[in-house]
């Protein structure tokens, strides 16, 4: 066992999760890197490795119960308390489709890692984060994730209209409020977070922000305080409308 502070991200072989956990490592935390993809999860965490950061492989499907057991087993097995999880993983798969053209079973999907994964995570690595005594979760939102901004004109979310992946991500914002209600006597404070815009494969990199730009407000929010808030939707400009 250590008693360096650990933290768990989700999805992070690749995009704001990698910048996440690099972030994370710089900031001297032992960083585990959840990846579903072994081989590319490998290649980022050598990588970090060779920067000199404290990272590790944590071979975990957010979609799969059998899978995030596991790997829930093996954080218990080497850490005595997790004292930051980020659920970043993510996908998208209607951005091409109109609403009315949606499909089920794509809709599902997307559900089941974007919202029901982070549920999933959270509630297999309760115990050690109930252990850490001040654990802050974060969940990777987004601002289609805002009913305000997705009716606001001048908001660049306004003009996205992708059923699946923006009802996830308002439902993720739900579940950030629920979990907060329910550790914050425990003294662990959970919010969500929207990036902005990144660059990255979930939107064929036509973003204008670089992942590390998109991964400070999760960093910042994985650090606060205990005077910092939690329950509440953050950007980079601060606290953002739901």
């Amino acid at each position: 066992m250590t008693s360096k502070k650990q933290a768990l991200v989700t999805g992070a072989n690749k995009g704001i999760g990698l910048a996440i956990a690099k972030g994370l490592a710089e900031a001297g935390m032992s960083v585990w890197m959840g990846a579903r993809d072994t081989a590319r999860g490998a290649r980022s965490v050598a990588r970090l490795q060779d920067e000199g950061l404290d990272v590790r492989l944590l071979e975990m499907d957010v979609a799969d119960d059998a899978s995030v057991q596991r790997a829930s087993q093996i954080l218990a097995a080497e850490i005595d308390a997790l004292d930051v999880l980020i659920n970043n993983a993510g996908i998208i798969l209607d951005a091409a489709r109109l609403p009315s053209q949606a499909v089920m079973a794509d809709m599902k999907a997307v559900f089941e890692v974007n919202v029901f994964g982070p549920v999933r995570v959270t509630q297999a690595v309760l115990p050690l984060l109930k252990a850490s005594g001040d654990a802050r979760v974060v969940m990777m939102s987004s601002g289609l994730g805002s009913l305000t901004l997705i009716n606001d004109p001048t908001s660049i979310y306004s003009s996205v209209n992708m059923i699946g992946y923006t009802a996830s991500k308002v439902a993720l914002n739900a579940v950030a409020v629920c979990f907060a209600r329910e550790l914050e006597a425990l003294g662990i404070k959970v919010n969500a977070v929207e990036p902005g815009h990144v660059r990255t494969d979930l939107n064929a990199n036509t973003g204008f922000l670089t992942p590390a730009e998109g991964a400070a407000t999760a960093i910042k929010m994985a650090l606060i305080g205990a005077d910092g808030p939690t329950g509440g939707f953050f950007g980079s400009h601060g606290r953002q409308p739901w």
